[in-house]
């Protein structure tokens, strides 16, 4: 069934609860959380290191000028694809954007007249 997350050593691929990815130098770094298990203080996790893939890419087709460019690691992608399907990661909708930035937007407008009146009593004061 997650034949990339077995060949990694992954004995239960379901007890997988989230996971993480972030960037090292050169290597990506996957961080695989499972479920707290009965009687256990912390959650076990696991942490698998990926080379980068380097190519290099023609800058300009004119001249022979290339730039080295890294990617990520096929098997990564493949193993990041399972876990998507395991996790099920909430993909935020539209509309949950939309009422954010409005409620953010409005709680700029409060720090702003907020700050706006401060400054005003502050020049009050020196009349």
């Amino acid at each position: 069934m997650f034949p990339y997350l077995t060949g990694l050593g992954i004995q239960d691929p379901q007890q997988i609860e989230r996971y993480s990815l972030r960037q090292e130098a050169h290597k990506d770094v996957l961080k695989i959380y499972f479920r707290k298990q009965k009687g256990e203080l912390f959650a076990k996790s696991v942490k698998y290191k990926y080379p980068r893939q380097t190519k290099n890419v023609r800058v300009d087709s004119s001249s022979n000028n290339y730039k080295q460019v890294s990617e990520i690691n096929r098997n990564l992608t493949l193993v990041m694809d399972e876990l998507n399907k395991i996790t099920k990661p909430q993909k935020v909708a539209d509309v949950d954007v939309k009422q954010k930035i409005l409620s953010d937007l409005r709680h700029l407008e409060k720090v702003v007249s907020s700050k706006i009146a401060e400054i005003e009593a502050d020049l009050e004061k020196l009349k």
